[in-house]
């Protein structure tokens, strides 16, 4: 008895923990395929590809001007008051390096310009009406992104916290 009570446990324990199932929220494979195994499970979280052909000339929905116009390096200062915000207001939808309700934020400046996400952050009701972009995201996350009422120099701090995040 004791047995095929140890069988009959170990394969529901393999079958619930196994299963065959791919379940690691892999951002690509919309198109039906799956991604490559071949990385070890030590290597580090890899940004997202470009998934709009023309993003780097998509601002969003509302002019932004970048005051001060970003630099090559982040501006510590607004990057730290940034984090601050981002652990407040983002964090229980985005992660830097893992997808949960909304994207990952690491490579996001690969994909996104600073003014869409400026845009995205200040007015997301808005850009997830009109913009290309944003409705795609709400497709593939199936929810939408939040407005937070942030002011302008709130999300000139987050982004300059974002564009930290490698």
């Amino acid at each position: 008895m004791k047995k095929h009570f140890l069988t009959l446990t170990t394969i529901a324990l393999l079958t619930a923990c196994g299963g065959g199932a791919n379940n690691n929220n892999n951002t690509e494979s919309n198109n039906g395929t799956q991604a490559s195994t071949s990385a070890p499970a030590t290597s580090a979280p890899v940004a997202p590809a470009a998934d709009f052909p023309d993003w780097q000339n998509n601002k969003g929905v509302n002019p932004i001007t970048l005051n001060p116009p970003l630099s090559d390096t982040p501006d510590a200062a607004l990057a730290a008051k940034g984090e601050e915000i981002f652990n407040s207001y983002c964090i229980s939808c985005h992660r830097p390096k893992k997808r949960l309700t909304g994207p990952a934020m690491i490579g996001l400046f690969d994909r996104r310009t600073p003014e869409w996400v400026m845009n995205m952050i200040l007015v997301p009701n808005k850009m997830e009406q009109q913009d290309p972009i944003a409705k795609k995201l709400v497709e593939e996350y199936k929810s939408l992104m939040l407005d937070q009422h942030l002011t302008e120099q709130q999300a000139r701090e987050v982004l300059e916290y974002l564009r930290t995040i490698k």
